[in-house]
């Protein structure tokens, strides 16, 4: 095979891998584990789909692990990642978060559905078993209390992480630790403050509409910041390994997307389902 200082285009044509292999024969043992699971499959009383589950989620991290190391080199010593490459995987990014929105869009689409039209005639049992919206009997949270806290944090976060990529922009490294630092910290908070406001909420996820939206919308965006904080505690570890440059940092750069995105949807889900969407909370 040419040496890679032979080739004469700006395009990374991929080395054979084993990962996408690994890794769908992985999903395909976790989705068996999964059914395994909840359906109560085994012999006798020893339940064999948890192990199964287990050993596909293992077999899932090894193959992420490894299949990131290897990219990491392309960007790095491998010198693959050519501008061209770098504008093609901001494509990629960008088809990704598209992606992203549209699975949001569902879940907001439901809530407003119910919301906007609790009376609607041709769902004729909605008026009866809502009687509005908020469905009666339903206590929603004040928005102006721990979801406020959460968006405060939420758009500091946003802001230290801009902080940390015009610090890597500069070449100031320890400006790249602090706002990392603080970003990945404030990630965490918001996190423990949301287990905290499920953990308090006076209505479940099962039996009515509204706690089936809510915990759908909330949870997965809940969901998505822990992806979040992981991925910006990666570039948090790569940074203090000397992985980016000012002129290649893509991993960092598309983290930062990734974090505004869920702050964009948090400020959407605190406008809507919390403040728009509460009723008179005291009233319920």
């Amino acid at each position: 095979m040419a040496d890679s200082s032979d080739v004469k285009h700006d395009y990374h044509l991929v080395d054979p891998s084993p990962w996408p292999l690994i890794g769908a024969t992985a999903a395909f043992i976790m989705a068996i584990g999964l059914v395994m699971t909840m359906k109560d499959l085994g012999p006798g009383t020893f339940k064999l789909g948890p192990y199964v589950f287990g050993l596909g989620l293992l077999g899932i991290l090894y193959t992420m692990i490894s299949w990131w190391t290897d990219v990491t080199y392309e960007a790095g010593p491998g010198g693959h990642h050519t501008r061209v490459v770098q504008l093609h995987h901001r494509y990629g990014m960008m088809m990704f978060i598209a992606s992203e929105v549209m699975f949001f869009v569902a879940w907001f689409w439901a809530y407003f559905d119910v919301a906007l039209f609790p009376t609607e005639p041709h769902q004729f049992m909605r008026a009866e078993k809502l009687g509005g919206w908020p469905p009666h009997g339903i206590q929603t949270f004040d928005p102006w209390h721990l979801p406020l806290l959460n968006t405060l944090i939420l758009l500091t976060s946003g802001t230290t992480v801009t902080w940390a990529h015009h610090a890597l922009l500069e070449g100031d490294r320890e400006g790249v630790k602090q706002g990392l630092w603080l970003t990945v910290i404030l990630g965490l908070l918001f996190t423990l403050c949301q287990a905290y406001e499920y953990s308090h909420a006076a209505f479940g996820f099962s039996g009515h509409i509204y706690g089936a939206t809510f915990f759908m919308a909330t949870g997965f965006h809940g969901f998505h910041v822990i992806i979040g904080t992981i991925f910006l505690a990666v570039c948090l570890l790569r940074v203090y390994w000397g992985h980016f440059t000012p002129q290649q940092h893509l991993g960092f750069e598309f983290a930062a997307w990734y974090w505004h995105f869920v702050d964009v949807v948090w400020l959407f889900l605190f406008a809507s389902i919390y403040v728009w969407g509460a009723g008179t909370p005291a009233a319920h």
